[in-house]
């Protein structure tokens, strides 16, 4: 399984509402012996746009390319997790099982 590191500027009501729902599935996670895999932001937008400091945009629209998609998803957090999924496939922790 595959999950972003927390990153948050601004709301911290947010950050910390996210925190919890991310503890709560590294926990299950873990507890069915689940393989997890961290990747940061900048690391997801690398593998998915090929530049670190893309938007949100310039994501949402090469993962719709890569997965070969008429149209996205409605919620960016539907996105967001295939960004990640792309990541980890393109990563080499994930090569070295194959």
């Amino acid at each position: 399984m595959s999950v972003e590191e927390l990153f948050f500027n601004n709301n911290a009501k947010t950050a910390i509402n996210v925190a919890q729902a991310r503890g709560v599935v590294l926990v299950v996670a873990r507890i069915h012996g689940i393989p997890t895999y961290e990747y940061t932001p900048l690391q997801v937008k690398q593998a998915v746009v090929g530049y670190g400091r893309a938007d949100k945009m310039q994501v949402q629209r090469m993962v719709k390319m890569i997965l070969n998609e008429e149209k996205l998803p409605k919620l960016d957090d539907i996105t967001d997790s295939m960004a990640i999924a792309i990541c980890h496939a393109h990563s080499a922790k994930f090569s070295q099982k194959l």
